[in-house]
């Protein structure tokens, strides 16, 4: 390591945020006070050789992260989320993902990846969060009816989808920007198929209805990323006759068919106005009878999408640099073993 190099505290907040420590128990490890552990992270400060060693060991990250040029950046819009999180695991989760960002924003400038245009749908010229969603699979092509698999058609439209355990199932992702131009998905690597689609259609929502649209603060914009996902994932025009006389068997072979929740099929029908609200009712206290509504039956799981376009971009990366495991790694500011869980 360089040491003209300036250490960049942001990198300690990040690493101490992603191992899910607060200043108290940092500063227990490295024998200092709380104070002393929150100073480390202000411009002014410049840790000890013995400190650094420190932070490298009860961080588990090598030395070359914390001089690493970033920041922390605050991550774009809303979770989709099911109950109240924790602060300290919301910034674990934040770090984490900023760590990939940061990890990208480093891949995508060595290989010189080609810009992004993500389409810019704004809910005022289109009239509402559904008919970006009808106008975005016009724009990207997609055949009428299910889509088959929502990770291939984003990553085949350049959108990089990164998949990690959050530590929790009360948050289902988030989205975010790298180096202001390549869109990120991040998704929790403990959800269930049916989730997981409907979660990458909401964020998709957020990155092409609200990035660049600067909306007032008062819109619901997780309302209007839910209309987006439900319209882009079961399209009025094509599902409206498969929602009629529905019950939990029909609903059960629906959800094969479209691949999204019996719980979202029945919000849908409501929404579409193919069902009554009494009649909603009636179906999730069927549900709740069965005792499915928090798991739906596992001989109707919807199978998880996997993943491509980032691990083959990295693959692609190693092989023209012919690097080791260990030395990709590195390039990442990371020891092997964090890069393999993340990665591999």
């Amino acid at each position: 390591m360089d040491t003209s190099e300036k250490l960049n505290p942001q990198m300690i907040t990040i690493a101490r945020e992603s191992r899910g420590m607060v200043h108290l128990e940092l500063g227990e490890k490295l024998g200092i006070s709380k104070s002393g552990a929150w100073r480390l992270e202000q411009e002014d400060i410049k840790p000890s050789n013995e400190i650094l060693k420190g932070l490298t060991k009860f961080l588990n990250y090598p030395e070359s992260f914390f001089y690493q040029k970033g920041e922390v950046l605050p991550l774009f819009l809303s979770y989709r989320m099911r109950n109240v999180v924790a602060a300290k695991l919301i910034s674990q989760i934040e770090a984490n993902i900023n760590i990939y960002r940061l990890n990208l924003e480093q891949l995508l400038s060595a290989i010189n990846y080609e810009d992004i245009k993500l389409p810019v749908l704004d809910v005022k010229k289109y009239g509402s969060p559904q008919e970006c969603a009808k106008q975005l699979r016009k724009l990207w092509k997609i055949e009428r009816g299910a889509i088959k698999n929502l990770s291939e058609t984003l990553e085949e439209n350049k959108v990089l989808l990164i998949n990690f355990d959050f530590g929790t199932e009360r948050v289902d992702g988030r989205c975010t920007i790298a180096l202001d131009k390549f869109p990120i998905i991040v998704t929790n690597r403990a959800l269930l198929g049916d989730r997981q689609r409907f979660t990458l259609a909401y964020e998709l929502g957020h990155l092409v209805m609200h990035l660049h649209t600067n909306p007032e603060y008062e819109r619901d914009l997780s309302h209007e990323a839910n209309l987006f996902a439900a319209e882009l994932l079961m399209p009025e025009n094509d599902i409206k006759k498969d929602l009629l006389d529905l019950s939990l068997p029909k609903l059960g072979d629906l959800k094969k068919k479209w691949r999204v929740s019996m719980q979202a099929l029945v919000y849908r029908a409501n929404d579409l106005d193919i069902i009554s609200d009494n009649n909603k009712r009636y179906l999730l206290q069927q549900f709740n009878q069965q005792n499915i509504r928090r798991r739906e039956p596992k001989e109707l799981d919807i199978a998880t999408e996997q993943h491509k376009l980032v691990r083959d971009l990295i693959t692609q990366y190693r092989s023209k640099q012919k690097l080791s495991v260990q030395q990709i790694a590195s390039f990442f500011h990371l020891e092997q073993e964090d890069f393999l869980n993340r990665y591999n």
